[in-house]
Parts: structure tokens; sequence; C-alpha cells
């Protein structure tokens, strides 16, 4: 797993910025962490890099947003961002998830799930997860898991 130290909240910000440049229609990404670690930091940096409208806010209440491209300046690309955070508690969470019909925008999105590891996986062929934990000193530290397709080759434009 390669690891990516981030001092601050604007680092990771900064850094989904990064991610989302090697991000394109139909990639589905897992965030997974302990609350506060910085997930909703990292999807509104990717948001900011996609160019899409609207606030990025965590959606755990309403469990998914999609956030059109910005037709002024964006990349073409619609976000999903979706909170899998309640459904942890539901009697069956994959029905629950599928009720969200995530898969029907895959293809023309880039989906970004928090709390959906264990859930979502099989919305598609590859995918990465992105494990953030939070220090006592507020340094965050991201975890990536290319998972299949070609993810582990996109990632080295990180370096």
């Amino acid at each position: 797993m390669r690891r990516i130290v981030l001092p601050t909240a604007a680092d990771t910000h900064a850094f989904g910025r990064r991610l989302a440049g090697l991000l394109r229609a139909g990639d589905l990404v897992l965030l997974t962490g302990p609350l506060g670690a910085g997930k909703t930091a990292l999807t509104q940096g990717i948001g900011a890099g996609l160019g899409v409208l609207g606030d990025i806010t965590s959606p755990t209440f309403v469990i998914a947003r999609v956030h059109r491209p910005d037709p002024a300046g964006g990349r073409g690309v619609a976000l999903v961002h979706a909170d899998a955070y309640r459904l942890g508690d539901a009697t069956d969470p994959r029905a629950e998830i599928d009720d969200l019909d995530l898969d029907a925008s895959l293809d023309e999105s880039v989906t970004v799930v928090e709390w959906g590891a264990g859930l979502v996986e099989q919305l598609a062929e590859a995918h990465l997860g992105v494990r953030l934990d939070r220090r006592d000193d507020d340094t965050r530290v991201a975890g990536l898991e290319p998972v299949g397709g070609d993810w582990a080759g996109r990632l080295t434009a990180l370096d």
C-alpha cells in the first residue's frame, strides 16, 4: 500500500485535486477511515479538480449527491459522492446500496463512496481504495490501494 503524508486539511484537499487528475468516468473510489480523518475534505479536492458544480459536503443524511460538471470549466465528468455510514446498521446494507442505483451512473461519473468498503466493490471491476487516518497532531496519512484495472500504473503519476 502506498502512503502519502498530508500535514494539513489543506494538503488533503490539494491531494484530492491531484488525484482528480487521474480520474475518469467509470472510476470507483472507496474512502475508509475514522470520523474526522478527512474523507470529505479529500472528496472536496476531487470535486475541485474535476470542476463540478455545488458545494461538496458530507452526504451522510442524504446518502448520495450528484455534482454535475461545470460547463464553463469542468472536465465534463460528474461526481457521485455517496456515504454508506448510516447503512452499516441496516438489516441488508447491500440492498440499501442497490436501491441507490449507483451503478446506473457509474459509467458517466467518478463515484466516490465514503464508508463503502465491503458494500460497493461489486459495482466496478476495478477500484481505488483510499484509507485515511488522522494522527494526534492532525496530520493525515492516505494509504492508496489499487484494486484491478490500470490503477497501479495510473498512481505512478502521483510521484
